[in-house]
Order: C-alpha cells, then sequence, then structure tokens
C-alpha cells in the first residue's frame, strides 16, 4: 500500500538530514507530489512547471505572487498557477510551508 499519511516531525527531521536542499520529497503519485519546504533567509525559487498550493505549516511573513504581496500565518493556503513568479520575504526564522505540486505541466486548461 502506498503512503497516505505524513506528519509533519516526520518531514522536519527528513529535512533536517538533506542539508543540501531547502526541500525534501515526501510522497508522490502520479503527476502530484508533496514536499516540504523552509527556505533560510531568502527564497530563490522560479517558476514551476506545475500548479501548487501551499499549506503554511510554521512561521509567518509575506508572499510575494506576481508582484502582489500578502501577509500570510500557519494554516494559510496558497494558490500558484504554472508559470507564476513568487516567493516568500520577510519571513520568520521558523517558517516552513507544505507543497503540493499536481497536475500537467503548464497548468490545467481554463475555459
Amino acid at each position: 500500500m502506498e503512503k497516505f499519511h505524513i506528519i509533519l516531525a516526520e518531514a522536519v527531521a527528513k529535512l533536517t538530514k538533506e542539508t543540501q536542499r531547502h526541500f525534501t520529497v515526501m510522497l508522490k503519485h502520479g503527476s502530484m507530489s508533496i514536499e516540504y519546504f523552509s527556505p533560510q533567509k531568502i527564497d530563490t525559487q522560479t517558476p514551476h512547471k506545475q500548479d501548487e498550493i501551499y499549506i503554511i505549516a510554521k512561521g509567518s511573513g509575506t508572499f510575494n505572487g506576481n508582484g502582489e504581496r500578502v501577509s500570510f500565518n500557519v494554516g494559510d493556503v496558497l494558490f500558484v498557477p504554472a508559470g507564476m513568479e513568487h516567493r516568500f520575504e520577510n519571513f520568520t526564522d521558523d517558517f516552513a510551508t507544505w507543497v503540493i505540486f499536481y497536475g500537467k505541466e503548464g497548468g490545467e486548461a481554463t475555459k
């Protein structure tokens, strides 16, 4: 049976062991992957090829999506369509978020 339950402490421990990156992949199924992301000081992300959802696990700060800035806190959810410029700014030292990538590269078609 595939894994279907992820524990925050497990993600933190796995990321701590992977010192070269600021994220770790916790689960993959088809086109979907769930990662745990914890940038240090500066978020250097570039646009992604898939749509993504962030669920803030720890900390707070500002999210910049295509130049529009919004404050975020634990429990908030952010949606980023494929290809959109985005990054986290002015975040607390403990900041971490779940990232869910899904769908076709280039995002889902809209009607």
